[in-house]
């Protein structure tokens, strides 16, 4: 009877173990590889410089000009912001604007809520419904506001072909001068609706189902579940918003220019349109400076002093 012999073993060879590199080749690694990342970080913080810093800089430095493209500037101290605080455009522009302001939270701050609601609850066409919310918002602003411009033309624009098919009055939308500010407030609302509501769909599907499991035990209601669960929890999401709407609908600027032209009557003469008046109509770039430097004042006080309520308001619920 044969034997079988297996075949021998073969040496497994064991990769030699490699020491670490030293100590100096590590920092200079690291020094090459912070090096690249703050390389990359130049080119945004040039950007930012250029287009940014300088220009904001150079503004604050105008305001105090008497300054006029092609001409040397002239060191006029505050007369800019006296000539500017005079003019009977100016109380104008910044009472539309805070009652834009108003109306946008009024109209444009709680219905992308109640929509995320809305949204947040379907359980059939969620992605289709969430296109069309944000539909708007990648239309460009100048195009959306020839279209409501048209939609609003008191002769044959969409908006009173609709009211007179419901045998209901016409109105003068933009034309009148007390329907014209809340008219170019739906227009703002509709074209920023859609990334508000995705923001606060976004927030409401972090809540933990759990909680509403728990209301629901202890048997509140829907109400009562948005006021003690949705709200608490996406609270923090709410107030930033809230901060960011404020700060865009006091720098509206497209809806009145596209839109109105300013008027009628004024009513519809805004901060911002203002400065481009006073800058480009006017050719007064140390009007335009002085007035943006006092919008600049005004947004800066009240973010801080936003915050800080806020942040006081978060620690006495801690």
């Amino acid at each position: 009877m044969k034997t079988v012999e297996s075949p021998p073993h073969e040496a497994i060879a064991v990769p030699p173990i490699q020491a670490p590199p030293p100590a100096g080749d590590r920092r200079r690694r690291r020094l090459a590889d912070q090096t690249r990342a703050y390389g990359f970080l130049l080119g945004g913080l040039l950007c930012f410089a250029l287009f940014s810093w300088y220009p904001a800089i150079r503004a604050v430095v105008i305001a105090f000009q008497k300054y006029t493209p092609g001409s040397e500037p002239e060191w006029v101290g505050t007369a800019n912001f006296t000539r500017v605080w005079h003019d009977p455009e100016f109380t104008a522009a910044w009472r539309n604007t805070l009652a834009f302001t108003l109306l946008a939270l009024l109209i444009g701050f709680a219905i992308p809520f109640v929509m995320a609601l809305v949204l947040n609850e379907l359980r059939h066409a969620k992605a289709f419904f969430r296109v069309v919310v944000y539909l708007p918002v990648m239309i460009p602003p100048v195009v959306s506001a020839l279209l409501w411009k048209w939609f609003y033309d008191p002769g044959a624009g969409l908006a009173n072909e609709a009211l007179r098919l419901l045998h209901l009055p016409t109105s003068n939308w933009s034309n009148g001068a007390d329907t014209a500010l809340v008219s170019l407030v739906i227009v703002a609302t509709w074209a920023n609706l859609g990334g508000t509501v995705l923001i606060y769909l976004a927030a409401l599907q972090s809540i933990p189902g759990e909680l509403y499991e728990a209301a629901e035990l202890d048997g509140a209601n829907l109400l009562q579940r948005i006021r003690h669960v949705t709200l608490p929890q996406t609270r923090f999401v709410v107030l930033m918003l809230m901060l960011l709407q404020i700060i865009a609908t006091m720098q509206v600027f497209t809806e009145p220019f596209v839109i109105t032209g300013g008027g009628p009557e004024n009513a519809t003469v805004t901060v911002l349109y203002l400065i481009y008046k006073y800058a480009f109509l006017y050719n007064d770039f140390g009007g335009a400076c002085a007035l943006s430097v006092m919008l600049l004042v005004l947004l800066g006080a009240f973010s801080a002093l936003y915050l800080r309520l806020t942040r006081s308001g978060e620690g006495d619920l801690e």
